[in-house]
């Protein structure tokens, strides 16, 4: 009786202790939209094959299966300036070898592109793939990096970079200046026709 119980207990403990190690789901609807969450998927959901184009220039180089994760699931950081929750941000995805695209907010035009993404102006925001993390919190995003598929250790090849940061809104081409134009040359003067008449300075009407 006390073996059974013990073996029950057991079980009991694995399942608890595994529960609790996957608090986080990531869930693929047909649609190919990501979302996270700490209820574990229906028996009807089924993973969606990864749209075309879902993918960032920075996978290229990449061991297979990061470049599998960063393809489906591109990370990218919003930031700003004089922020330290977001160069804590930075420096957690750089130390563990995550590949992102960050994007700057600073003008006029770039926080009110933030506020359609996200519905506020706080940073940092980070995305991953469609989950958007608003607020830097190191346990959360590691998390949900983890329900993601990317590594706990850095596995970038040596020399690796991400791409510089860009603005949110891409500025727009300086207005080149307008060719001057050529000034018009000056009419030539119309020689005056010769008359045939006679005058008094040539009474004949000699024309030339």
């Amino acid at each position: 009786m006390k073996h059974r119980f013990a073996i029950a207990s057991l079980a009991f403990l694995l399942v608890a202790t595994s529960s609790f190690a996957q608090a986080v789901y990531r869930q693929v609807d047909k649609d190919g939209r990501v979302t996270f969450s700490d209820q574990p998927p229906t028996a009807s959901s089924q993973p969606a094959t990864p749209r075309a184009g879902n993918t960032v220039s920075s996978a290229v180089g990449l061991p297979y299966e990061l470049r599998q994760v960063t393809q489906r699931y591109p990370v990218t950081l919003y930031t700003g300036d004089e922020c330290g929750p977001c160069t804590a941000a930075r420096s957690l995805l750089t130390t563990r070898g995550v590949p992102f695209s960050e994007r700057t907010v600073k003008s006029n035009e770039d926080i009110t592109a933030l506020q359609r993404l996200s519905g506020q102006n706080g940073l940092p925001l980070l995305t991953i793939g469609s989950q958007q993390l608003k607020g830097f919190s190191d346990s959360e995003w590691s998390q949900y990096l983890d329900a993601a598929g990317y590594p706990k250790s850095s596995q970038l090849p040596g020399g690796y970079q991400n791409p510089p940061a860009q603005p949110l809104v891409a500025l727009a081409p300086a207005a080149q200046p307008a060719p001057a134009a050529a000034p018009t040359p000056a009419a030539t003067p119309v020689p005056a026709t010769s008359s045939n008449e006679p005058s008094p300075s040539n009474p004949a009407g000699i024309k030339f």
